[in-house]
């Protein structure tokens, strides 16, 4: 074997024998940051069992999603608005006559019930 050859062989046996710890180390460390991770998703899936189990317990509104603004021209807000407000009036207004409705039925007179005609034709 030419000396310009071993010289290299060497060269490249001490360069990887030099980047193996380098690399091993970094292989041991994304293996513990994989086990961490993999541990912590397990302790929040079995948090998110134990509070679904107990009945009566909320879940944090803090999560709360950011309302998301429409983007609107000024004349199409104002026919929502006005559908709207048209909406919600017809509902009170549906509203007050369900109420009117039921304080009639509870203050009519005790004797105003139809009555039961005695002459049948079945003779029952």
């Amino acid at each position: 074997m030419k000396l310009k050859n071993l010289k290299k062989k060497i060269q490249r046996l001490e360069k990887r024998l030099q980047d193996g710890p380098k690399k091993l180390a970094r292989l041991k460390q994304k293996l513990q940051a994989a086990e961490s991770a993999k541990a912590m998703k397990a302790a929040r899936k079995s948090a998110a069992r134990a509070t679904a189990a107990r009945p009566g317990v909320k879940k944090p509104s803090s999560v709360k999603k950011p309302k998301k603004k429409l983007n609107l021209s000024p004349e199409r807000r104002a026919q929502l608005s006005a559908a709207m407000k048209a909406r919600w009036a017809a509902k009170r207004a549906a509203e007050a006559n369900a109420k009117a409705a039921s304080t009639d039925n509870q203050h009519s007179a005790p004797g105003s019930a139809p009555q039961a005609p005695e002459n049948r034709p079945d003779g029952a």
